[in-house]
Order: C-alpha cells, then structure tokens, then sequence
C-alpha cells in the first residue's frame, strides 16, 4: 500500500522525481444516510452548530473512497499520487456518491 505521504494535490512530490507516470486512478464510494441518521442529524440541526453525525458519515465516505483510490494505485504499480482530489454528488435524494481521484506514479528520491 502507498505511503499516505506520497499522496499530494500538487503536480510534484517535494524531494523525488517523478519516472513513471502510470495514468489516472480513482476510489469510488456510494453512501446512503440512514433513517436514524436523518432523524440524530435533524435534532442536531435544532440546536445548530456541528452537525457531528454528518460530519461522520462524511468524514468516513472519503476516507473509503481514499483507501480504494490507493488500493487502485497500488494495483497498477505506484508508490505515490500527485494531483490527488475528491468530488462528490448526489446518486439520489440521500444517496451521495464520492469520489477520490488522481494520477499514479513512480517516483525516486533525488
């Protein structure tokens, strides 16, 4: 598995040379929020401030998403990604999916 060090939203990795680039790897997650999560999410809303229940649910789908697009890099080869970025959307009322994409690579250190 890469090393979550080697993962960067920028085009080059600080400190190595990039000698492969392996093409474009993604993390794909779909998530639902659950009636009791509606319903905790809700009460939270009431009172404002930190939805934490929200906050979860999406704090947690990333993170899938990060893991699968690293399981992909690892797949075909990486040991980094530059030019790593999430994008969501709504599948469905409720229903979101999120996604984890960047471009794999083979770097060394300089």
């Amino acid at each position: 598995m890469i090393d979550p060090g080697m993962i960067t939203t920028s085009f080059e990795l600080s400190g190595y040379r990039i000698t492969r680039n392996l093409g474009i790897v993604r993390g794909i997650t779909v998530r639902s929020r659950s009636l009791l999560g509606n319903i905790a999410g809700g009460l939270q809303s009431l009172f404002g401030g930190r939805l934490s229940v929200y906050v979860d649910l999406c704090e947690t789908t990333r993170e899938e998403a990060f893991q699968h697009m690293l399981q992909h890099a690892s797949e075909r080869g990486a040991n980094a990604v530059i030019s790593m970025r999430y994008d969501a959307n709504e599948v469905m009322d409720g229903i979101t999916e999120v996604l984890a994409y960047g471009t794999a690579v083979v770097v060394e250190h300089i």
